[in-house]
């Protein structure tokens, strides 16, 4: 049970689903911590601006006689003990607000807090400091956020004391930024809370949106299961709505079908192999138990009468001319199974069958032989082989027709491309399905004639794997009581 609990998870965790969704959820949730940070820093800098220009318009709001010195102590024509009566005279500090910090600065960089004991305690610069904002232009134009001696941050602002042409001094004004920080953070905890709150009903909404997305890929999974080499007939709709599914089902579709032709291929050559098999046993049992039942009859007595041992001899003599032609014949037909080497020449082919043509006349014997062929034809072929083949044909032809009426017919042309080798005989012709099987090894179609002559049916499959080794092709054509003609086609030289 735990191992199969184990195998359940493990398999959930790589299902496409759970991947699919895992990584959605992953992508939300740092979209979201991204908008959060940006958020928090675009409302931080929100709250701090707003809260400036507040503070300046408050600054700005102060009446001028209870922060500006007396003019004449300003220029310093009051006589000393005035000066200091006004200056023991001067308000003293105003501010009431318990979050917020006042302080003037002089232009020689006295500092003074305007606050009282109830609020903040100014922070303060250095003196170079204020020195530099004093001859700036820019310090009514932004804030500062500074430490006071509390240890407390402060979002402070400037302003000059009197008109622009003639300041005489700053006026600072601090407040406190734990109200604004606490209020970053309320908005951030809500941020967060409702970010929770978009991924469980991301989840919720995305299981049954996934589960029905990948239906189509379940579908093919389920098909993909029904398919073994006895059922390569299933095919998947390449038509589901979805892009890439649809491809992966053509894809899928294509190797089927390859996979059909192939095992449909193998099928075929199997049962050619069994067949061959079998009809290669029987020819040579025959001939085997020819010669065997001769051995046995020479061994009980028969070798002592010269006329049966002549005859005996003589028969065993042709059935193992028989069994060594089959067996070569086999061999080559192995051979030609193969990748076939070929010496390849180019030879001109009515010179190779005027060549032949005192050999074809002899196996003709009686018969009318008639050549027509057209000169300087020229292919890219083995010479040997090419003979073999016409011979092969041409004796096909001299079996199957009469001694004395029959007309073999050897005919030699050519196109732009390809050449045609045509041997016509005036036998009794094939039937159709006969035609259908000529090609096939062992094949006969009269059974008597071909065995008395020694033919074992794989003439004309030797024939068509020699001329399709050259890449070329050949056909037959008949009717019953008329003839037959085989085509043999060839590339011409110059056009492989």
């Amino acid at each position: 049970m735990k191992a199969g609990g184990k195998s359940r998870r493990k398999y959930a965790l790589r299902s496409l689903r759970s991947q699919l969704l895992a990584r959605t959820l992953l992508i939300l949730a740092l979209l979201l911590v991204l908008i959060g940070f940006l958020q928090y820093f675009l409302m931080k800098d929100f709250l701090y601006r707003s809260r400036a220009e507040a503070m300046d318009t408050q600054l700005n709001s102060i009446p001028a006689d209870l922060l500006i010195k007396d003019s004449q102590e300003q220029s310093g024509v009051t006589a000393p003990q005035e000066q200091t009566n006004r200056r023991n005279n001067r308000p003293g500090p105003f501010l009431f607000w318990p979050d917020m910090s006042l302080a003037s600065i002089d232009t020689d960089g006295t500092f003074q807090s305007l606050s009282n004991e109830n609020g903040l305690k100014p922070p303060r610069l250095t003196t170079k400091q204020y020195h530099a904002m004093q001859q700036s232009k820019r310090m009514r134009h932004g804030y500062q956020l500074i430490t006071d001696a509390q240890g407390k941050e402060q979002l402070v602002v400037f302003r000059p004391l009197g008109p622009p042409d003639r300041s005489s001094g700053l006026l600072q004004m601090g407040v406190s930024t734990t109200s604004m920080q606490e209020q970053l953070i309320n908005q951030l905890r809500t941020f967060i809370l409702l970010s929770l709150i978009a991924l469980a009903i991301g989840l919720a909404l995305m299981l049954p949106v996934l589960r029905r997305t990948l239906v189509p890929l379940s579908r093919m999974v389920q098909a993909v299961k029904r398919i073994d080499a006895g059922n390569l007939a299933e095919r998947f709709d390449a038509e589901q709505g979805q892009y890439e599914v649809d491809r992966l089902a053509v894809s899928f579709n294509g190797m089927l079908e390859r996979l059909e032709h192939s095992f449909a291929a193998e099928r075929e050559l199997q049962m050619q192999m069994r067949r061959f098999i079998a009809d290669a046993s029987h020819e040579l049992r025959t001939p085997l138990t020819s010669i065997h039942g001769f051995l046995e009859v020479l061994l009980r007595g028969a070798a002592s009468n010269p006329k049966q041992l002549q005859s005996a001899l003589e028969s065993m003599y042709g059935e193992s001319k028989r069994m060594n032609k089959l067996v070569s014949d086999l061999l080559l037909l192995a051979k030609l199974d193969r990748t076939p080497e070929l010496k390849l020449e180019d030879i001109s082919l009515d010179a190779l069958l005027l060549e032949m043509k005192p050999q074809l006349l002899m196996l003709a014997g009686t018969r009318k032989v008639v050549f027509d062929m057209t000169a300087g034809i020229r292919v890219l072929a083995e010479g040997d082989k090419i003979k073999q083949v016409v011979l092969n044909l041409f004796h096909n032809a001299v079996q199957h027709t009469d001694m004395e009426r029959g007309v073999i017919q050897v005919n030699l042309s050519a196109g732009k491309k390809l050449v045609d080798i045509q041997i016509r005989d005036n036998g009794p012709g094939m039937s159709k399905e006969q035609l259908e099987r000529i090609f096939e090894r062992f094949y006969r179609g009269d059974e008597s004639r071909t065995r008395s002559s020694g033919g074992a049916g794989l003439g004309l499959a030797i024939t068509q794997s020699i001329v399709e080794a050259h890449g070329g092709n050949i056909t037959a054509e008949s009717t019953p009581g008329t003839g037959s003609v085989f085509k043999v086609t060839l590339p011409l030289a110059g056009t492989v």
